[in-house]
């Protein structure tokens, strides 16, 4: 379930006229959100997700908040349930079937939505902010589209119109860092909805076959230094850089993400040529964060 609230009408359809001009419901949004849509409808609703940057936020907000609730509860599903709340005793209780009942609204009322922000509330008091929504967004796509074998990508790295396509729906100059320092072959890229308009994906891969990605989506915050950021097995450096987020995400190591971050900021930058691989691992950090 996504970690966000359903409206009484979350099965009402809209028309969603995309790559593929079909009708998404609202349920295949938060399936969308899970991770768990054919990529036939992925596609579908990527499409319309780049085009209407309100529900793109809104998408981004579920994931974020989906995140908060997994990080502060997701222990608690590997507990054992306690005796006093095993069916089998409570049915034997003379109120078995109020405390059934009563149990099986509890439920109601955390699947339905009014339970997540209810949960929510212990880990985040106020809603997730736009960088940490861009953060959970990079995390999200590098986890979605790391695992696909087919498709990781839309055009392969010696697409001539990779980079000229995803700057100019960007809107800015964009570069694919060369990684091979760090024995990342680059792959290619894809275009994705983000929180404040369209996102550009590169792909790189190592001879092991981890896979690491770079995120960047217009965002209208203040320049940061690196910041790191983990979820299950997966971290990422992002920072801030004139009105653009990006994010450096792959397998959670933070003293390798942050070398090969400084190395990709550099290039982006035009402060530096591709570090040879001699010199990647003893590479200064050209920004200090935490």
């Amino acid at each position: 379930m996504a970690g966000a609230p359903r409206s009484a009408a979350s099965n009402n359809k809209r028309s969603i006229h995309g790559r593929h001009n079909t009708t998404v419901t609202e349920d295949e949004l938060h399936v969308y959100v899970d991770g768990e849509l054919p990529a036939d409808r992925r596609e579908a609703v990527e499409a319309w997700l780049l085009s209407h940057p309100d529900d793109a936020a809104r998408v981004a907000a579920w994931r974020a908040q989906a995140e908060v609730i997994r990080a502060r509860y997701g222990a608690v599903i590997n507990e054992p349930v306690p005796d006093r709340l095993m069916l089998s005793r409570i049915t034997r209780n003379r109120r078995s079937w109020a405390a059934v009942a009563a149990a099986a609204a509890v439920v109601a009322f955390v699947v339905g939505g009014g339970g997540a922000g209810w949960m929510a509330r212990g880990a985040s008091a106020a809603a997730p902010g736009e960088v940490e929504l861009f953060t959970h967004e990079a995390l999200g796509a590098h986890k979605l589209y790391i695992g696909e074998v087919r498709h990781p990508i839309e055009v392969k790295a010696e697409g001539s119109h990779l980079l000229p396509w995803l700057s100019r729906r960007v809107g800015t100059t964009l570069r694919a860092p060369d990684l091979g320092a760090f024995d990342l072959k680059r792959l290619g890229g894809r275009l994705l909805p983000g929180i404040s308009g369209p996102a550009a994906l590169f792909m790189y891969e190592g001879a092991n076959g981890e896979r690491f990605t770079i995120y960047c989506s217009r965002l209208d915050a203040a320049r940061t230094a690196f910041r790191y950021d983990a979820t299950d097995s997966f971290g990422a450096v992002h920072w801030i850089e004139g009105s653009y987020g990006w994010a450096l995400s792959g397998p959670k190591d933070k003293d390798r993400l942050k070398s090969i971050a400084s190395a990709a900021y550099d290039q982006l930058e035009n402060r530096a040529p591709a570090p040879t691989r001699s010199g990647a691992a003893g590479q200064l950090m050209s920004r200090r964060g935490s």
